[in-house]
């Protein structure tokens, strides 16, 4: 049935998504909302909440504030926030309340740069997508807005996008990567604002999740940076078995699966099909891999598949009771709320 989840909570919101992106940067980050949107991310959304400190403030809307659009008042406070605290930037993300009532951002982002010293960042998330469209969109935004000066090649650099909780579902992912990639640079943990605008010193990007493709292509096609799309940490998700002539089914995001699938087929898998249940970009893709929308999609996937192994989070396996073959568990924190590796 369309839209009914038995096992499945909610997905994380775009805005929880430009949040994840930018929860690091040293900024003032406002949630144009009544508040529930804040207490959602801050609550549920965003691990780092409880570990990591970030300005993040909800705008406080009330009902005549959003229907007669103040954005004055919204203004006022940021202004009022910013003489309080220590912030390089401040950026405005969009939930339903902006987008029902047609909230022009560029003109929000003119009155409050006006009053302020420091640039303003607005990222136009509706609440109506998943967080990887606002990741996206927050990636993309930081990017145009501060990187913009063609600096010297830094050897060694390597900028990697789609590193977020979210995305990666470990909150070591950056440590991780950085050991693996000496000169890494992730955008979204373990960097600064300074790592955004000195990006094109980068010798090459790394796409690690799918909401990062569009800011490498940008970097692309302003500074020439070179990039790869792979996930440097899919290699530590497998364990070592005998993968030889199986049939497997990887349930993850586009980037992560994509990796997985080429290391399973390099240990002799007969065949690897990769499921998402967020952005399936068809330049990723292969011929009969899925983007998935209901639980029945899944069902049905899995018991019409004829899979040996399935590779994905577990809260999954509740939805195939019937499903007799082996699973190995990777762990997808938008679907399920649990951290992998170090992270848990």
């Amino acid at each position: 049935m369309r839209g009914l989840r038995k096992y499945l909570t909610p997905f994380a919101p775009d805005q929880s998504g430009a949040v994840s992106v930018l929860y690091e940067l040293g900024g003032i980050i406002v949630i144009c909302d009544a508040g529930g949107c804040t207490g959602n991310i801050c609550g549920f959304d965003e691990p780092r909440w409880h570990t990591c400190r970030s300005a993040v403030f909800s705008a406080g809307l009330r009902d005549m504030d959003a229907i007669l659009g103040r954005d004055d008042k919204l203004v006022a406070e940021l202004v009022d926030a910013g003489q309080k605290l220590d912030a390089s930037f401040a950026a405005i993300v969009g939930t339903p309340v902006p987008s029902v009532i047609g909230t022009d951002y560029r003109a929000l982002r003119r009155m409050a740069e006006k009053k302020l010293s420091y640039p303003i960042l607005t990222v136009d998330t509706t609440g109506m997508e998943l967080y990887d469209i606002g990741a996206e969109k927050a990636y993309l935004e930081l990017f145009r807005r501060f990187a913009k000066e063609q600096l010297s090649v830094e050897p060694r650099r390597v900028g990697v996008l789609g590193v977020n909780p979210l995305d990666m579902s470990d909150l070591k992912a950056a440590e991780k990567i950085q050991k693996i990639l000496p000169g890494a640079v992730c955008y979204g943990m373990g960097s600064t604002l300074e790592d955004v605008v000195t990006a094109s010193a980068a010798e090459k990007n790394i796409v690690a999740a799918p909401d990062g493709l569009k800011a490498a292509k940008y970097l692309n096609e302003k500074f020439g940076t070179p990039y790869e799309v792979c996930d440097p940490l899919a290699a530590s998700l497998l364990p070592e078995r005998d993968y030889t002539g199986k049939r497997i089914l990887v349930i993850d995001q586009q980037v992560r699966a994509n990796t997985l699938r080429d290391l399973l087929l390099e240990r002799g898998a007969a065949s690897v099909i990769c499921a998402t249940w967020f952005l399936h970009l068809t330049e990723l893709a292969q011929p009969g891999d899925v983007r998935l929308k209901e639980e029945d999609d899944f069902e049905e996937l899995v018991m019409q598949g004829d899979f040996d192994l399935l590779i994905g989070d577990s809260t999954l396996w509740r939805i195939v009771p019937d499903y007799t073959g082996e699973t190995i568990s990777v762990p997808q924190f938008p679907v399920s709320g649990d951290l992998g590796g170090d992270g848990k």
